[in-house]
């Protein structure tokens, strides 16, 4: 008999810890905020000197977070944040700013982007021939 109640305590309470995570799902606490109402957008972006990441030791990296505000150790991270908005979080949109000249040294530079944006999943690479045209490129984004 006392198995039983025993077996039956146990029962109970493995379907409560069970079921009661499930049946609250979505619900506050009452008295409790939600941790966020935004989509996660945080970013981690290095640059280094070589034709692909590859191989390639960063040199610089900085961090990026969007929402709900802009911060991180990126040092224009608000202008940063803005232009990747204004670009729907698609880095490969991000076009060069009109009339900086450049030269046509080939020194590579190579950016990486990984982290979430808006909740999905991003990791984005690209050469630039040298620091000139990567500067010219993504306004704030790229300049760290």
């Amino acid at each position: 008999m006392r198995n039983t109640a025993r077996w039956a305590a146990v029962l109970g309470l493995t379907a409560g810890a069970l079921a009661g995570p499930l049946t609250g799902a979505g619900q506050a606490s009452p008295g409790s905020a939600p941790a966020s109402l935004y989509a996660p957008s945080a970013l981690v972006l290095t640059v280094g000197h070589g034709e692909t990441a590859l191989g390639v030791t960063p040199e610089r990296a900085v961090t990026l977070t969007c929402a709900p505000t802009a911060s991180g150790t990126h040092p224009a991270a608000a202008p940063a944040c803005s232009d990747l908005r204004a670009a729907g979080g698609d880095l490969s949109a991000l076009r060069s700013i009109e009339g900086v000249m450049c030269t046509r040294q080939w020194d590579p530079v190579v950016i990486t982007v990984d982290g979430v944006w808006q909740g999905k999943r991003v990791s984005y690479e690209r050469t630039f021939a040298n620091d000139c045209v990567k500067a010219s490129y993504g306004s704030g984004v790229f300049a760290f």
